[in-house]
């Protein structure tokens, strides 16, 4: 690896960066109505973790945990600075900013073994196996809603490495809980400052009304650029239930930086949907993999560009609370990844205040 920001598919760069100009750029929606006013703000607590797995012996390995903590403001109490902003950007909507902090840790799959290297391997910066490493960081999102669009527009900044404090939490719970703190986080990847652009659009488009069953999809677009990430993807959501105009589904820790999905205003008493998905993602460079961006000798292996993901969960709504739950499976991140699909469950409370 050079000592400048490691790229060996710069088609993908350009391709992730114009998705993330046009997704800003797209013809900008005209609500046929103006969405309903909601003048509270929203507290969303967030868990993922690989321990609720449909696979057996998964736990702590690859993305293993994730915590979030975001509050998202009413609609139309932006400054009024940031609100021309956010004009500029997307065009007349009902205005919201998203602002939060977010951690998430990786692993191997061997956390039992203090080395990296497998009995008999050259003692290289490539590995056979993801090395350690967790992030933490503060977003800033502007969200801009129509009646079947929600565009957002935002950054991320904070660290990658012991200062993102994995370690110190995870075998920190496992301590605990009287369970084996993991052996090889003395080799996990250096401090990094982490700064992103990130921006995505969601469509809300119904189906059909079966009585009193509402059938509708969440096709979306979203791309990131910085020298955490820099990729592309594409989605699709199908949902049925009761009050789905009530919010724009649910988002996972790692995908909340592009969507805003916390913003929701129940439409009824009680609003309620199940939803199933898939994503396909086109990755250029992805530091939790190919190691840190500035270091040639960081450790580091050959990762995939192609990331597919399917999405399954239900979501409630009542009384100012949002509860959803979902399970998510993905495909091999890297090459020498454990065959089959690795999923972990995300669990997300919301509330009003």
């Amino acid at each position: 690896m050079s000592a400048v920001m490691k790229l060996p598919h710069v088609r993908y760069i350009a391709a992730a960066t114009l998705m993330l100009a046009g997704t800003a750029l797209a013809p900008r929606s005209v609500a046929h109505a103006t969405p309903l006013q909601d003048k509270q703000g929203t507290w969303t607590l967030q868990g993922e973790n690989d321990a609720v797995s449909t696979l057996k012996g998964t736990s702590d390995q690859y993305y293993t945990s994730g915590l979030r903590l975001n509050w998202t403001s009413g609609t139309d109490t932006l400054p009024t600075p940031i609100a021309a902003i956010n004009k500029a950007i997307w065009g007349n909507g009902v205005q919201r900013i998203s602002m939060g902090l977010q951690q998430m840790i990786f692993t191997p799959r061997d956390t039992q073994s203090s080395s990296p290297w497998g009995a008999g391997q050259q003692q290289s910066s490539l590995l056979r196996d993801r090395p350690y490493s967790s992030l933490l960081l503060g977003t800033i999102n502007l969200i801009n809603d129509t009646d079947t669009t929600r565009s957002v527009f935002g950054i991320q900044a904070g660290v990658m490495g012991p200062a993102g404090l994995g370690r110190q939490l995870q075998n920190g719970f496992h301590g605990a809980i009287g369970d084996t703190k993991n052996q090889g986080w003395q080799h996990q990847l250096q401090n990094q400052p982490i700064f992103q652009v990130q921006g995505g659009r969601t469509w809300r488009l119904p189906i059909v009304d079966l009585g009193p069953i509402q059938f509708d999809t969440l096709p979306s677009a979203a791309a990131a650029i910085g020298d955490y990430q820099i990729y592309g993807k594409i989605s699709d959501m199908i949902r049925f239930g009761q009050g789905l105009d009530s919010d724009f589904g649910t988002p996972t820790i790692q995908a909340a930086g592009t969507d805003g999905t916390d913003a929701y205003k129940a439409t009824r008493p009680v609003a309620w949907y199940f939803f199933g998905g898939v994503t396909g993602e086109a990755v250029a460079y992805d530091a939790s993999l190919e190691g840190n961006t500035m270091r040639s000798n960081s450790l580091h292996v050959n990762k995939k560009w192609d990331v597919g993901e399917i999405h399954a969960g239900l979501a409630v709504m009542f009384y100012g609370l949002r509860v959803s739950y979902s399970q998510v499976w993905q495909t091999q991140q890297f090459d020498g990844a454990k065959s089959g699909l690795f999923n972990y469950g995300s669990l997300m409370v919301s509330a009003k205040f």
